[in-house]
């Protein structure tokens, strides 16, 4: 009993040892994790005058994964459409011209009519996203103004994944060029180039989208309407009473005779040509009806038409004295 109580002792013994050499190990390693982790944490830790990751104007966490979706970081699209009344519209067409050049944009269309009873202008421009509230306020200040709509639209997460796709592509890219370049026969190279240019294709679709709304939110585009004093709108009210009435009844009365002379000048051509000769014949027809041609001497008058006939003598005709000549 001596002899098994010894082994099971040292046995026993061993096994400790073993499991707390086992734990002094795993505790070393642990502490250099521990040591390691503090430092990368330390080396994360923003300065102390920096605020936080949440706050406006603080640095993203360096190493994290999610885009920076601040308000200030957000891209959007600006869109704008204004109506100002003005006394003189090519002046104030000139002035919000330069006001949208001095702030560094460009007109992108410009329409304009010069007519004194209809002088109007309708200007497509481009400005930087930062200035747009300011441009639009310097525009508003060009008249009075009479109509402003402000839409905006939040394309952060289409850009955020456009981003993405691009990345994922442009690594799909560079593998197909790899692999391309590793080809070792005919078949092998032309499946490879056709892939590969497919890949370019999809990259190129997607950059020009990143492209297309990089131009949108980096440009804001306001679209600006300047109207006479005297220029009617359809946005304004309709207003009744006799001189209301008149006076649209004559401007009606003036469009109808405008448009009676207009197809008259186009018909009389054909008046001249052809109603001239067709005139001049049933003027001669008429005249005819109404001097028929004279009946030959010695014939009977023609019966009435209608009246007793007169009666027929049967047998010779005596003979018709003749007449005498007077002395």
């Amino acid at each position: 009993m001596d002899v098994r109580s010894r082994r099971r002792r040292g046995v026993l013994t061993a096994v400790l040892v073993a499991s707390l050499a086992a734990g002094g190990c795993s505790a070393t390693g642990g502490t250099d994790e521990a040591g390691t982790a503090a430092g990368a944490v330390g080396q994360a830790r923003p300065p102390a005058g920096a605020g936080a990751p949440g706050e406006a104007g603080a640095p993203a966490p360096a190493g994290a994964g999610a885009p920076d979706l601040r308000v200030d970081q957000r891209s959007i699209i600006y869109t704008g459409t204004m109506l100002v009344r003005v006394d003189d519209v090519d002046k104030a067409a000139r002035d919000a011209v330069a006001a949208v050049t001095a702030a560094g944009g460009f007109v992108g269309g410009d329409q304009r009519s010069s007519v004194d009873a209809d002088a109007r202008a309708e200007l497509s421009l481009r400005v930087p996203a930062a200035r747009f509230t300011g441009i639009v306020d310097e525009l508003a200040k060009l008249g009075r103004q009479e109509r402003r709509e402000i839409r905006t639209e939040d394309v952060t997460e289409e850009t955020v994944d456009l981003d993405a796709r691009i990345a994922t592509q442009r690594a799909r890219v560079d593998s197909g060029r790899k692999l391309l370049a590793r080809a070792t026969s005919i078949s092998d190279l032309v499946s490879l180039e056709g892939e590969l240019a497919k890949r370019e294709a999809d990259l190129a679709s997607l950059e020009a989208k990143k492209r297309r709304l990089a131009d949108l939110t980096a440009l804001s585009t306001i679209t600006l309407t300047l109207l006479g004093r005297d220029v009617s709108t359809a946005d304004e009210g309709t207003d009744l009473g006799f001189m209301t009435g008149l006076h649209g009844g004559w401007k009606v009365f003036l469009s109808s005779m405008t448009l009676l002379l207009t197809v008259l000048g186009a018909l009389l051509p054909w008046l001249v040509v052809i109603g001239v000769p067709l005139a001049a014949l049933l003027v001669l027809l008429r005249r005819r009806r109404r001097n028929p041609p004279a009946a030959p001497v010695g014939a009977p008058p023609p019966p009435p038409v209608g009246g007793p006939q007169p009666p027929q003598v049967s047998g010779p005709q005596p003979p018709v004295p003749a007449t005498r000549s007077a002395p």
